[in-house]
């Protein structure tokens, strides 16, 4: 309502302006023709007129009303270059902080609103360099300065900044107004004072920020090299650290651009994720699920010859088959064949161009390198628990080799960590034959996913005979003696509990592998992850990372992501730069229902005050859904108000990752639900589960005054 009523006070003032003509008084014929009668005042009444001025500038400017340019103009005429000079400049910042807090009053939290996941690229650059772009802006008069005022205050920007470079950048179009005015009798229209040679003089003086910009920056990274002696030639165009997702994509990129790169890789090609990771766990996930279909078998009218029995070594056989059949895709020959140079070893940055690269036998090998791309992954994090150093702990890196040496799977697991990789190992085993216990410090699973979704998951691994514990710290393990099980003591309300365990599966979470790869040296941040801008440049423009080694998210499909832009920039970057984009990043949790989402949940919403409409479609209605027998599961879809705009979604269910890419493929591409409606989707298929939840949004979004004029519409004609 204060809102409201500040709006109507302005729009009355505006208003009765120019209803009562007042804007007669602000052009240049009436300021030609009162100059005299004001300065007989300025001779008698000095401080009433500087006052009365300042206050009517003030004014003009606040309420964005046009004439500012005629009042800048008066200031020289009457107050001379000097005086009229350093009143005016305090008038018209005065007023421009004025408008601007007026605006930002009235509509930027409508604005931010509305469109806040839009602007948000916008919001982090005018936090970074507000101040560059509004003192460039501000330079140039050409830019009418009132939308400039609106403008900014739906940004971030601090009023104290705002005011500060307003004072600064309008300096020199102030000058050279007032210093025009000081021959206001001269002058036939206020187009006259901007000669295309002085206009083409302010776009020059408007580019200056960003020329001194980029000098800050030149200056910054001769600042940085100093201490280096750099080579005149170079042995590779690039060179890459680690043979993971990133890294072999920032390889492939730059032998397809027919440059010349080396690839450096210690361990087994294609990093975590084909090795210990994404592959394996998959193919682990898929024994256990076809265990737990076939001991379900006789709800679909199969009776099965005997009980479901898990040949745990045949199990793990498959696992390292489906290892093996992946290999070539990220092996050395295939790179090769590419174009890419493969060294085996471990590889250490000597100076900002030059890579030691030093083999199992020890033998080494230094090569320069115009950029350097670090795509060294991650490693499981392992807490430093007491008493953990004597019993059995095991990692999602550890776990293969521990359990292809087994004829069983734990007879008791516990899965220290409720993410996605402790749920789906815990669903996994449990299928497989162990008796597993999940702990969890947070107060649920899935912490970063929908609430609901969350839920789902722990009631299904409670089915599967999972036993879930949330909000519980672990506090030490005790090593089990005379036979005993070990045991993991966590507390929890105030209270102790004892968990019993053969094998202990930490899965907590991945820490970024920065190590030995020389940069402390370099003086490179290794904070994790590693320090780097939105082109990926750490602190040596040449030097890149990507992957887990950059976060913000640690998943394979962002680290081939990252690949590209780390690859291009470090190709390219002389001509063009491109940050990063992580407006839509999908995640899937691979348990059996999956969890997929992509954009906002709605606690994400809420922490972040952006308001959304929620559309949820149950899949107990999708026909494929009750054919198939696993009609559980749910697609949410969260929208701008009144808008089909798709914000964020989240799937629960059978093939939810697969479902997922349709929602991804919208956001991406800007296709709102109506889009998705309108797309035919075969029947039946899972997929229209996606046109569903469309038709869902649509129907509570139905014009209902436009429906009831159609019903009349159609008695009449029924007559």
């Amino acid at each position: 309502m204060r809102r409201l009523a500040l709006f109507l006070a302005i729009a009355v003032v505006i208003g009765l302006f120019f209803g009562l003509g007042l804007d007669r008084y602000l052009t240049l014929a009436y300021a030609r023709e009162s100059v005299a009668q004001f300065q007989a005042l300025r001779e008698s009444e000095p401080l009433a007129l500087i006052a009365g001025y300042f206050a009517v500038y003030v004014t003009v400017t606040a309420l964005s009303l046009p004439g500012a340019a005629i009042m800048t103009l008066a200031g020289g005429a009457l107050f001379g270059l000097a005086q009229g000079t350093l009143i005016v400049s305090f008038a018209s910042s005065i007023g421009a902080l004025l408008a601007f807090l007026v605006a930002r009053y009235l509509l930027r939290a409508t604005v931010q609103d509305r469109f806040g996941d839009r602007l948000r690229a916008i919001n982090d650059g005018m936090r970074r360099d507000g101040a560059f772009y509004l003192f460039t802006l501000r330079l140039v008069p050409v830019f009418p300065f009132f939308i400039i005022n609106l403008l900014m205050a739906l940004t971030p920007i601090r009023a104290g900044t705002y005011y500060l470079v307003s004072q600064v950048g309008m300096l020199p179009a102030t000058i050279v107004y007032v210093n025009a005015g000081t021959q206001l009798g001269q002058l036939e229209s206020a187009s006259g004072i901007l000669s295309p040679e002085l206009i083409a003089s302010f776009v020059l003086l408007g580019l200056f920020p960003l020329l001194a910009r980029k000098l800050t920056e030149a200056l910054k990274r001769r600042r940085v090299y100093r201490r280096w002696q750099k080579p005149k030639r170079f042995d590779r165009n690039l060179l890459v650290i680690g043979a993971g997702a990133a890294g072999l994509v920032s390889a492939y990129i730059a032998a397809t651009v027919r440059s010349r790169v080396t690839l450096v890789e210690a361990g087994a090609m294609g990093g975590d994720c084909l090795n210990t990771g994404c592959v394996p766990s998959k193919a682990l996930l898929a024994s256990a699920r076809l265990a737990a279909r076939l001991r379900d078998a006789e709800r679909y009218g199969i009776q099965p010859a005997g009980e479901v029995t898990v040949d745990f070594p045949t199990v793990v056989q498959r696992v390292q088959s489906v290892i093996r059949a992946i290999e070539p895709h990220d092996s050395v020959e295939r790179y090769e064949s590419l174009g890419v140079d493969v060294a085996r070893g471990y590889a250490r940055i000597v100076d900002p161009w030059t890579v030691s690269i030093r083999d199992e036998h020890g033998n080494e090998q230094r090569l320069t390198s115009r950029a350097i791309v670090i795509a060294a992954g991650a490693a499981p994090v392992v807490p430093p628990l007491p008493g953990l150093d004597a019993v059995e702990c095991l990692t999602s890196e550890t776990l293969w080799d521990a359990m292809a040496t087994r004829p069983e799977p734990p007879a008791r697991l516990v899965v220290l960590g409720g993410g996605p990789i402790g749920c789906e190992l815990a669903q996994a085993f449990a299928r497989l034959g162990s008796q597993v216990t999940v702990v969890e410090m947070l107060p649920r699973l899935l912490g970063r996913e929908d609430e609901e979704a969350a839920a789902v998951i722990a009631e299904t691994l409670a089915v599967d005979g999972v036993s879930v514990h949330t909000g519980h710290r672990a506090v030490r393990c005790e090593p089990g003696e005379n036979g005993a099980p070990d045991v993991l003591v966590t507390e929890c309300d105030g209270a102790e509990h004892r968990h019993a365990f053969d094998t202990l599966l930490c899965a907590i979470g991945r820490r970024p592998r920065l190590t030995g790869y020389g940069l402390e040296d370099l003086g490179i941040d290794t904070g994790a992850p590693l320090v780097a801008n939105d082109y990926l440049e750490t602190l040596y423009p040449n030097i890149f990372a990507a992957g887990d080694v950059a976060g913000p998210y640690q998943f394979t499909h962002v680290a081939s992501h990252q690949a590209w832009y780390a690859a291009v920039n470090a190709l390219f970057g002389q001509f063009k730069r491109f940050a990063v984009d992580y407006r839509v990043i999908p995640r899937v949790t691979y348990t059996d229902p999956e969890v997929a989402s992509v954009g906002l949940t709605e606690a994400e919403a809420a922490e972040r005050g952006i308001a959304v409409t929620v559309t949820r479609y149950d899949l107990e209605d999708l026909d494929r859904a009750i054919a198939d027998g696993h009609p559980g599961g749910f697609v949410k879809i969260l929208t701008a108000p009144g808008k089909d705009r798709i914000l964020g979604a989240t799937l629960v269910g059978d093939h939810a990752g697969e479902l997922l890419a349709e929602v991804v493929l919208a956001m991406k591409h800007k296709l709102g639900l109506n889009k998705l409606l309108g797309t035919i989707h075969a029947y039946p298929t899972w997929a229209e589960a996606n046109k569903f939840a469309a038709g869902a949004w649509k129907k509570a979004h139905a014009p209902e005054r436009v429906l009831a004029l159609l019903e009349r519409y159609h008695g009449w004609r029924r007559g």
